[in-house]
This record gives structure tokens, sequence and C-alpha cells, in this order.
């Protein structure tokens, strides 16, 4: 008898325990597709995509994954990009630039951009590649134009009575060294690079705002506008909040009432993630950046 006892109260352990644990699994679950910012599983079609750009730009992988995962789920509608941005790197800027330019095509699905305090250079070269631009009337935007800047230590070379040798194959191989000053064939080649680049940013702002290049020549020198001075120059289209911006892409996609805000899930690193090299893009510097001092950035400084 006291052994069937024990085997009962082992057997109501064990059942009550399995129950705890598949009662524990269906709370994270219920947790997980009833989340309104992330739900991939989410029967409504009045769905709108909330993404993010901040920060300086060096890298477009994450926002180009993101930007085809709402490509393809057929309950998101539009797209809201709210750019809070200096700028960063020539090509990851236009990296990003061409993924939206794809995803309107590819997926017919609306992007308007809501810029916040900052979005200029690079931050505004990818708004252009939106249906619909909305700034407020005090954010800082334009700054279209290449920078390319680097520091000279030469003459702390000769301080310490070190020597730096250099033994190349061209004129131009090691062309913007820190250790002497640029020669004017140095500047020359460097000119031409940026020229090139800053030709290539013009023929895109023109191309995604319909202004003639000479007219956004006009304005390209680099100089910042507000967004009240940008409206009157046809730099964006509208003066307006962010909830503004969501209520035009909710219109232009035929979306009636309140939309369905989803928004990409925030990656969460451990120490494990950074000691394996998983969490490279969440640190204060980019592991994978070239090893050259010269940088070419639509970056507004």
């Amino acid at each position: 008898m006291a052994q069937k006892r024990s085997n009962l109260l082992l057997w109501i352990i064990l059942g009550g325990g399995a129950l705890f644990f598949f009662v524990l699994c269906l709370l994270a679950l219920a947790v997980v597709f009833t989340d309104g910012a992330s739900s991939r599983l989410s029967l409504s079609s009045n769905q709108l995509a909330a993404l993010e750009l901040t920060g300086t730009i060096s890298d477009s992988t994450e926002f180009v994954e993101q930007l085809k995962d709402y490509g393809n789920r057929p309950g998101v509608r539009a797209v809201v990009v709210r750019i809070d941005s200096p700028g960063g790197g020539v090509a990851a800027t236009q990296e990003i630039y061409e993924a939206i330019l794809k995803f309107r095509e590819d997926s017919g699905k609306k992007v308007v951009v809501s810029m916040a305090s900052v979005a200029a250079s690079g931050g505004y070269y990818i708004a252009c590649a939106s249906d619909r631009i909305f700034a407020n009337r005090g954010t800082i935007t334009g700054s279209i134009g290449v920078i390319a800047q680097w520091y000279n230590y030469g003459e702390l070379l000769r301080w310490a009575r070190m020597q730096d040798v250099v033994i190349k194959s061209g004129s131009l191989k090691d062309a913007g060294s820190g250790s002497r000053p640029l020669t004017e064939e140095e500047k020359a080649y460097f000119q031409s690079l940026i020229d090139n680049m800053y030709g290539q940013f013009v023929a895109d702002v023109a191309r995604g705002r319909r202004l003639p290049e000479e007219e956004v020549r006009a304005l390209a020198d680099g100089r910042v506008y507000t967004g009240q001075e940008a409206r009157e120059n046809h730099l964006i289209d509208e003066i307006g909040t962010y909830q503004d911006a969501i209520d035009a892409a909710a219109k232009l996609a035929g979306i009636s009432g309140s939309p369905k805000i989803l928004k990409p899930v925030r990656k969460k690193f451990s120490v494990l993630d950074v000691v394996l090299g998983d969490a490279k893009a969440s640190l204060p510097f980019d592991a994978n950046r070239s090893q050259s001092h010269i940088r070419f950035e639509y970056l507004w400084r």
C-alpha cells in the first residue's frame, strides 16, 4: 500500500510539473504571437511596418533584410521609415537607397519617410527613394555632398625620429598617406573621386524628387536646411510629425481606420554573442570596416 501511495505521489508531482511547464510555454507563445509590434501571423490586412534608421550609417544589411521581410508579408500594406541620421558611408547609403526603390517596384507597396531631428547627407539621400517625405519645421536636412578627411601625423613621426618606409608599384598606390602632405597629383585624384560620388548623389536626388539636376546642384553645396526651407525648395513633400507620416502611409495604402503598426524585434545580445562575434553591429565600432584611414562619406559634420 505504501509503495502504491509513493508511486501515486510521484505521478502527481511529475504530472503537475509537466502541466506547469506546458502552461508556461503557452504563455510564452501568447506573448510572442500577440505582440502587435512583431507578430508574423497576424491576420490583419491593415498593417504598416515601421522601420528606424538612426545614427551614422555604416552597414546596410539589417535594414535591407527587414525591408525584404515586410515586402513578403501580405498583410503589410506600406512602410514608414523614421530617419534620424547625419548620413554615413557612401556604399551603405546607396545600398539602402536602391533597396527601397526595389521594394517599391517589386511589392507595389508605398514607403513614407518621417524625418526626426536630423536626416542629412546620406540620411537625406535615402529619404529620396521614398514615395513621400515628411519633416518637422526644425528638422536638419540637406547637406548634399561628399566628404573625405583624415589626420596627417607626419610631424609626429619626425618628432619621434621615426621614418615611414613605403615601396609601391605606382605613384597613387599610397595616395592619402598620413605620413606626408598630399601631392598635387593626389589632390586631383581624390577630387575626381569626390566629384564622381557627388554626381551620383545629385542624380539620385533629382530622380527621387523629380527635379532637374541643375536645380539640385544649386542647392547641393553641402549646406543644411531646416525642414521649412527644405519644403520651400522642394526637397521634401510635407511639414508634419511622425504620426502625420503614419496617417499618410495608411491613406496611400488604402487602409481605413487605425492601422496595425509592426516593428522589427530588437536583437538582444549576451556576453557570449560579443565573444563569438555575433554582436558586431551593436558595438560602438565596426570590426569589419576597412583598415584604410580614408573613408568617403555622405555625412554631415
